[in-house]
């Protein structure tokens, strides 16, 4: 169960003006499959954030009993001048992981060499990104949080990845924000659409990519 519970999110512009992602929202979410929605600036990665709880509502509050996992891919967390392998372990200390079981996985998942032992700040875009999802994937969630799943490394890397991805499936729900229709085709069967500060529900996928595009006309 994931609710929000009368949710208000809204950033001020360096013009003054106020943006609200979202006004006043109250929703429980099924436990299915769900995509998020919306134009470029609507708040979709924001409320993926707040779900994660990396970000915190202005107004309301979100309440889970589920174990969600950060944002696949987000690399906030890391600390630039740790070693990937110190960030491996930190995380997994915040999340009461056997430490040394998380850090064989990443180390032999993400396929980066000496450079687990280097400085993060030393990385580049690509081995961050193998770092993040071979941790991400180290865990088990029962919701796992997406934003735009990544095609890191060549296409033995992906494919192994997909693979992986899939597996965790088996036994947990997901939420995601994709701009890719087929993505979300492939992955998700109910959606929701963020327009305006408000949030509409749709129990069917199609229903909700057709909200989405007849908003957007």
């Amino acid at each position: 169960m994931i609710q929000l519970d009368n949710v208000t999110k809204e950033y001020r512009l360096k013009n003054g003006q106020v943006k609200s992602i979202l006004r006043n929202l109250s929703i429980e979410l099924p436990e299915r499959n769900i995509a998020i929605l919306g134009r470029n600036g609507m708040g979709k990665s924001t409320l993926l954030r707040m779900i994660a709880g990396i970000e915190d509502p202005d107004n309301g509050q979100i309440i889970t009993k589920k174990r969600l996992s950060w944002p696949i891919g987000f690399r906030g967390s890391f600390h630039s001048e740790l070693t990937g392998l110190e960030n491996v372990k930190f995380v997994a200390r915040i999340y009461g992981q056997d430490t040394d079981r998380i850090v064989e996985y990443v180390e032999e998942f993400a396929e980066i060499g000496a450079f687990f032992r280097e400085p993060y700040k030393t990385y580049s875009s690509g081995m961050g990104a193998r770092l993040a999802f071979g941790l991400s994937m180290a865990i088990n969630f029962d919701v796992y949080l997406i934003d735009e799943l990544m095609s890191v490394g060549d296409a033995q890397f992906q494919k192994k990845s997909k693979a992986t991805f899939h597996g965790k499936l088996s036994g947990s729900k997901i939420i995601m924000v994709s701009h890719s229709m087929d993505a979300l085709r492939d992955y998700c069967d109910c959606g929701i659409v963020i327009h305006n500060g408000t949030v509409l529900f749709s129990d069917s996928l199609e229903d909700a990519i057709s909200t989405y595009e007849a908003i957007n006309k």
